[in-house]
């Protein structure tokens, strides 16, 4: 249970939400939702305890799970599984439970009876902890969201920043923890583990908040709606499920129009009748009243008046460049003896769209990192062509500096632009004012997006490599994304789930790993899109 009292936010200077009360019971599941920056992100953070609210008080009772959108591990050297079972602290005793094992075949007799003697006292803290069924719970989670036992048994630091994400959701799911708080959970998901995803929080008995754009994961799962309204920095509770929630919200537009008509005609009359009486002097106190009343009128109106800002989202002209920029010749990529990807060849030319399709494990990621640069195959060759200029969109945002702040990041994206056309590039994406003295690491999902996003505009680039761009982006967001691939006339290769992302490629080829055969594209392809 969390309850939060007089509750005040603020990133920078910028006030997010002020004297804001509610409470998480048990059996309560809220869907938080907003545009963009409104403050969603900032919230869970503050309730899961990793931030400090500006004033009010958070009072927390029983086991929070937190999943952030872009979650670090300390240790990632860790292997996946242990990671998972430590939600429990079963990592620890297994790792001593190993360690006894291996010196009860050692030579040494002193060495063998303490292991022995070690090994049952073990044994019996691991079965007070769940034991074997435990962990048969974590890898029945774990095989749920996509996790077979190869993935399960390779370190962190070897797993893509889609592996190492949903390791965290299965992490907190096996937690069993009362009150769980997921942002974005299911980015990086399958149709299937999404599906299995909806009807695991459906049961869950206890508390949850979940920030999604996946309408139909919100429809499955909750039976609150917290709206964040950023031009009035509150939030609007409903105690109604999804659809119930949306038809309210239109029934509540609807009334605020007629009142706004109706005050704006009244107004509307005060203002001419005081223009009417401001000719006679012994009527003139009486119109300058009269029309102040109007006035106080017109402005409680301004607020309801405003409309949520969207980024423009765009890409940036391409520079020129010869007619293939990009090549790569026989790339491949091991861990250990896991083969991710072998033998894999690709030619980019010059405005060529291109989606990289396979399942969760199957490179896509490693493949995009390869391209930019930021990972070296362990077998071939990455081939940059005459005036060849990249822009990386990395989905879990590696691109960024996070101890430095909005604009330090864009200078070092385009060190030649002045400070007013950096300024006007990060406007544009609705970073003004305080907003650019932000440190990177602060900002939510869908801003980390944005901020990622303008580094690209800002430097020419003729070849985009796209690794996820809509995770994270609310539904306006996302259409101005959609609408710059649109129109972009550089090179594109994008890795997406999203199937409008790909439809607005409209791309020529597709590349299928981990085998790297290339097909023209086929409308065919679409089917297995939320699939990989």
């Amino acid at each position: 249970m969390i309850i939060v009292q007089n509750l005040e936010l603020r990133a920078g200077a910028r006030l997010l939400m002020d004297e804001v009360s509610f409470r998480i019971d048990k059996g309560d599941k809220i869907g938080l939702v907003g545009r963009n920056g409104a403050g969603k992100t900032t919230l869970t953070r503050v309730l899961a305890g990793e931030g400090l609210p500006a004033a009010g008080k958070v009072t927390r009772n029983g086991e929070i799970g937190y999943l952030p959108q872009d979650p670090r591990t300390p240790d990632m050297e860790q292997l996946a599984r242990d990671r998972i079972l430590s939600a429990r602290d079963l990592d620890k005793v297994i790792t001593k439970l190993r360690k006894a094992e291996s010196e009860m075949a050692s030579d040494d007799a002193k060495i063998r009876d303490k292991a022995m003697s070690r090994y049952d006292r073990l044994e019996q803290e691991f079965l007070n902890n769940g034991g074997y069924a435990a962990e048969s719970e974590a890898a029945a989670i774990s095989s749920n969201l996509a996790l077979p036992e190869r993935i399960l048994n390779q370190p962190l630091r070897t797993l893509s920043g889609g592996q190492r994400r949903r390791v965290e959701l299965a992490r907190i799911l096996f937690s069993g923890a009362e009150t769980m708080l997921l942002d974005e959970p299911t980015n990086h998901l399958d149709a299937d583990s999404i599906s299995w995803l909806r009807d695991f929080l459906k049961a869950h008995q206890g508390g949850l908040i979940v920030i999604s754009h996946d309408v139909e994961l919100l429809e499955a799962t909750v039976n609150k709606v917290f709206h964040l309204d950023a031009n009035r920095a509150t939030i609007d509770q409903y105690n109604l499920g999804w659809k119930k929630y949306l038809e309210q919200r239109e029934t509540d537009e609807r009334a605020r129009k007629r009142e706004r008509i109706n005050v704006e005609k009244k107004a509307g009359v005060l203002l001419d009748q005081a223009n009417k009486m401001r000719a006679k002097a012994t009527k003139a106190v009486a119109a300058q009243n009269m029309a102040r009343r109007a006035e106080r009128m017109l402005a409680g109106l301004a607020e309801a008046r405003t409309a949520d800002k969207v980024a423009a989202l765009r890409f940036p002209d391409p520079a020129p460049c010869g007619k293939t920029p990009l090549t790569a010749e026989g790339l491949s990529k091991s861990y250990g003896s896991l083969e991710i990807f072998t033998d894999v060849d690709l030619a980019i030319d010059r405005g060529s769209k291109v989606v990289v399709l396979g399942l969760n494990g199957a490179g896509k990621t490693t493949l995009l990192r390869m391209l930019a640069g930021v990972d070296k195959p362990d077998t071939g060759d990455v081939l940059p062509g005459h005036g060849l200029k990249i822009g990386y969109y990395a989905q879990e945002h590696e691109t960024l500096d996070t101890n430095r702040s909005v604009l330090e990041n864009m200078r070092s994206a385009a060190p030649e632009l002045r400070d007013a056309e950096v300024r006007g590039v990060l406007g544009s994406f609705l970073f003004s004012g305080d907003d650019v003295d932000k440190p990177a690491g602060v900002l939510s999902g869908g801003e980390k997006t944005r901020l990622a996003l303008a580094t690209i505009v800002a430097s020419s680039a003729n070849v985009l490599l796209l690794d996820e761009p809509t995770n994270n982006l609310d539904p306006a967001s996302r259409q101005e994304i959609l609408s710059a691939l649109r129109n972009y006339t550089g090179a594109v290769v994008l890795v997406s789930h999203d199937e409008g992302a790909v439809e607005a490629l409209n791309p020529e080829r597709v590349v299928l790993l981990p085998d790297g055969v290339e097909d023209h594209w086929s409308e065919d392809y679409l089917d297995l899109i939320t699939l990989a």
